[in-house]
């Protein structure tokens, strides 16, 4: 969380509208699940995806580009920019049907009405480990509720079994 949200220039980040900052501090969240997911190996993926700051950064333009589209309406196409970021920035590179039903679940669970109103990040966690996406702040206030708030690194995190750390780190 803490590399993906520090490739955005901090100026640059805070001269976006809020909704943005909010939707790309959501998108920072699931680069990093859909990038650490892989140490996990064939629990985290079946297959090893290149995933790169690339594809954060060409969805964060496609996020920018769709607002600017918008209007001015405020209304956010989150059903365009599930299809975007999942199919074809990140989908473009999962091949397994299995993987790329994880991406859209994921993307469901992030990119909707909720992830502005203080969403929790953390789906599959049952109440055993939580991460909020604060309301709508600054580049700093979002990297320092990353340093704050967010929980020791747990697969619960990437909505797996307590037990696949395990299997990690014997690995």
């Amino acid at each position: 969380m803490k590399r993906a949200i520090a490739m955005y220039k901090k100026e640059e980040f805070d001269e976006r509208e809020s909704k943005i900052r909010t939707i790309l501090f959501g998108l920072c969240y699931f680069h990093s699940v859909m990038c650490e997911r892989r140490k996990f190996g064939p629990k985290g993926f079946n297959m090893r995806y290149p995933f790169s700051d690339g594809d954060l950064r060409d969805s964060s333009i496609v996020l920018q580009n769709y607002m600017e589209g918008a209007g001015g309406s405020g209304k956010v196409p989150w059903d365009d920019l599930r299809y975007l970021i999942g199919e074809i920035m990140y989908g473009g590179h999962i091949v397994n049907d299995w993987d790329r039903l994880l991406c859209a679940s994921y993307l469901d669970h992030l990119l909707n009405e909720q992830l502005l109103d203080e969403a929790e990040l953390f789906p599959y966690a049952d109440g055993k480990a939580s991460f909020k996406c604060p309301v709508a702040a600054t580049h700093d206030k979002y990297q320092e509720h990353i340093e704050n708030e967010l929980p020791a690194e747990t697969p619960l995190a990437f909505g797996m079994h307590p037990n696949t750390e395990i299997d990690f780190r014997t690995t």
